[in-house]
């Protein structure tokens, strides 16, 4: 087997300097003045420096990396990701790298006059460069910006533990999600969002194939020297082959949809609404009695669970006596307590609980369509505490649910208001 990493370097150097070579035919004077200005950048002068990837410190302290292993991980990452200036879509990930290259790096217009950098512009405040849900104003957003890097999506219309669609990332991009921080960016344009899409998939490729890496040193045997193997077969066969054929299947998994039964609306509203309260389908669990979301309180989402779940582990492990451990254990011991300390401290946000939705406010993140309903009753939320239906529920009964839920908003005492004006008071 062939060490695939140096050999993808040595590629990339190669096409860098065969680039230098054949692209510009300079004059000596030229020359010399490119190659002056070329270290005047280089050199600084008061520039920005180039942007890099944030490390997954957290699941790096977690899995308790070694120094050398998350310089390893950061090495193969650039390697078959790129930069977010220079990014690079090997032909396994089935990305399109004119889109990526259209929506990576700074804010600047090309030679006709074309805006790129669309990532950058638009995004990186809340998203952070890396996609991380790490951006400069993420701290202050309820609920905080997504977080690409594990590869969860919550309004898809693919099953629950399936990625969304190409379809479903630019409807988000388009209609912006109502009742959060997130907007509509359909102004851009079709071009603009389906490269703002392809980066989304991109930052989601590269953050799975990190955690991946980062969590497969625990499977190192005594040979591996606690080395990541560097062959091809490891390294795409392994590593980035999953999780880019899970994007690429996305399309095969969406929810068929079967047509509204034929019943009357009101029948249907009361054959759901029973089931709402029903054991069947419990959605009142949750939802609570009243609908408004206060069935159940100080859950987590699955970005916050992570962090939360750790920080708790970490906290035991300050309780912990050290009495009994020898001089290397409490070195070890302490190393740990203080890159973990600093990794929550700089490297997450403060987990906070997620609420179930208040189904009579008529604020639907995922989309206010009937299909959309259904959607997230089927499958559920994923990566949120929002359960499927499916093998639960018939099909019809998912629609009696939908109907229910979508009448919410404009029922009085337990009753359908069609008919009767609504006061002030009762828009409240």
């Amino acid at each position: 087997m062939t060490h695939f990493l140096p050999f993808l370097v040595t590629a990339m150097n190669r096409h860098s300097t065969f680039m230098c070579r054949n692209r510009f035919s300079l004059s000596p004077v030229a020359l010399v003045l490119t190659v002056c200005g070329s270290l005047l950048f280089v050199s600084g002068c008061g520039k920005t420096p180039a942007a890099s990837f944030r490390p997954n410190m957290v699941e790096a302290a977690k899995q308790r990396l070694k120094p050398e292993q998350e310089e390893q991980v950061a090495t193969i990452l650039e390697a078959m990701f790129g930069t977010p200036d220079n990014p690079i879509a090997m032909p396994e990930t089935g990305l399109d790298i004119g889109k990526l290259r259209l929506a990576a790096g700074p804010v600047h217009s090309d030679i006709v006059g074309r805006k790129n950098g669309l990532f950058r512009e638009h995004c990186s405040h809340c998203h952070g460069v890396t996609g991380d849900g790490m951006g400069p104003t993420a701290a202050f957003l309820n609920p905080y910006p997504r977080d690409y890097r594990p590869g969860w999506f919550k309004f898809k219309s693919t099953e629950r533990a399936d990625k969304p669609t190409h379809g479903d990332l630019v409807t988000i991009l388009n209609n912006g999600i109502y009742g959060t921080s997130m907007p509509s960016f359909e102004l851009l344009g079709e071009a603009k969002v389906d490269a703002l899409v392809e980066y989304v998939k991109y930052l989601s490729m590269r953050g799975e194939a990190e955690l991946n890496m980062m969590r497969y040193f625990f499977e190192l045997d005594d040979e591996d020297e606690g080395k990541l193997p560097e062959t091809r077969d490891f390294l795409v066969e392994e590593i980035l082959l999953p999780v880019a054929e899970r994007w690429q299947e996305a399309e095969d998994a969406v929810i068929e949809v079967p047509e509204m039964p034929e019943v009357d609306l009101a029948e249907s509203i009361a054959m759901g609404k029973e089931l709402f309260y029903g054991n069947k389908a419990n959605c009142v669990k949750c939802h609570g009695v009243t609908a408004l979301g206060d069935g159940q309180a100080n859950d987590y989402d699955d970005w916050n669970k992570v962090v939360k779940q750790w920080s708790d582990e970490v906290q035991s492990s300050h309780e912990v006596s050290t009495k009994e451990m020898s001089r290397e254990e409490k070195a070890e011991h302490r190393e740990y307590l203080a890159r973990a300390d600093k990794a929550l401290a700089g490297d997450a946000l403060e987990p906070r609980t997620i609420q179930p939705r208040n189904l009579r406010q008529a604020i639907y993140r995922g989309g206010r369509r009937p299909i959309d309903f259904y959607y997230r009753i089927h499958a559920g939320i994923n990566g949120a505490p929002m359960p499927a239906a499916a093998g639960t529920l018939t099909p019809d009964e998912i629609w009696h649910v939908v109907n229910y839920i979508r009448s919410l908003p404009y029922e009085f005492d337990g009753e359908l208001g069609a008919d009767r004006s609504m006061v002030a008071r009762d828009r409240l």
